[in-house]
């Protein structure tokens, strides 16, 4: 007799990581569990914690994947590529990657890389900088600088986008001009640049970051 029973794919971290990563798309963080994830899979939770034993080591496995394609991308660049378009390539790679996922910058921020080969492609970058007249130390600094700045900045463009897009008006410039009223005329038009156009923004800091970058980083031009 022939048996009909559906034959489901061995689950593996690859495949656990890769379901996480869409239903985080779907359900965003608050519902990203590992009972929601089991679900989506077909499986019971218990049979998750032999591949990931923790919701924190599941996010660890979802940035690892996320830093590997980042990684990827720097180590492919030009050798000669000047160091300010390495760091400003980096800044918007990160941002785009992070924005790609709903959520993406606060999932996968304190998270701990767990491929080695990811760390290890970070050789590549900083071999570039060093060679252009970084110190190791200041080339790491003005990285962590960027890296930061730009996990900060899309927490925050992630909060705000969905929080419009869900109808609050609280960043709508027309609304808040009226909360503040005219005794703050400044603080008015300080919206225009708060609340304008994200990517024009991110843009405009990222500048003014690796200018100050430029000028505690002796050796460098």
């Amino acid at each position: 007799m022939l048996n009909c029973q559906t034959v489901r794919p061995p689950l593996t971290k690859a495949a656990i990581v890769q379901a996480a990563l869409e239903l985080l798309d779907d359900v965003g963080m608050d519902g990203l569990t590992v009972r929601a994830l089991a679900a989506r899979l077909g499986v019971k939770a218990p049979a998750l914690y032999w591949h990931v034993p923790s919701k924190q080591a599941l996010l660890d496995e979802m940035a690892t994947q996320t830093w590997r394609q980042i990684g990827e991308h720097m180590a492919a660049l030009d050798a000669d590529l000047p160091w300010r378009e390495v760091m400003a390539e980096y800044a918007w790679t990160v941002r785009r990657e992070l924005l790609g996922r709903r959520d993406g910058a606060k999932a996968f921020s304190g998270t701990t890389l767990t491929d080695i080969v990811v760390v290890r492609r970070q050789e590549t970058t900083f071999g570039n900088l060093v060679r252009q007249g970084f110190a190791l130390e200041d080339a790491v600094r003005g990285l962590l600088l960027v890296h930061d700045f730009t996990v900060g900045f899309c927490v925050e463009e992630q909060a705000v986008a969905q929080a419009m897009a869900a109808g609050d008006e609280r960043y709508a410039l027309g609304r808040r001009a009226e909360l503040i009223g005219p005794a703050a005329p400044l603080a008015t038009r300080a919206g225009r640049v708060i609340f304008g156009d994200p990517g024009v923004r991110f843009g405009e800091l990222l500048d003014l970051l690796l200018s100050g970058v430029e000028r505690v980083a002796p050796g460098v031009s």
